[in-house]
């Protein structure tokens, strides 16, 4: 499930990115960070099986 929320924010932050000036800068940082959680959260579940 990790892996598709990253590439859905991945392919969300694209379009967000095609769009440039139509859109508010807020969308840009939120697809930015939804993939940093979504890496954070991969190499947690990574880590714990480790374990």
């Amino acid at each position: 499930m990790v892996l598709v929320g990253m590439v859905l924010w991945a392919l969300a932050l694209v379009v967000v990115l095609l769009l440039g000036d139509r859109v508010d800068r807020v969308w840009t940082w939120t697809c930015v960070c939804g993939l940093v959680l979504a890496a954070v959260g991969l190499a947690i579940m990574r880590w714990q099986k480790q374990g």
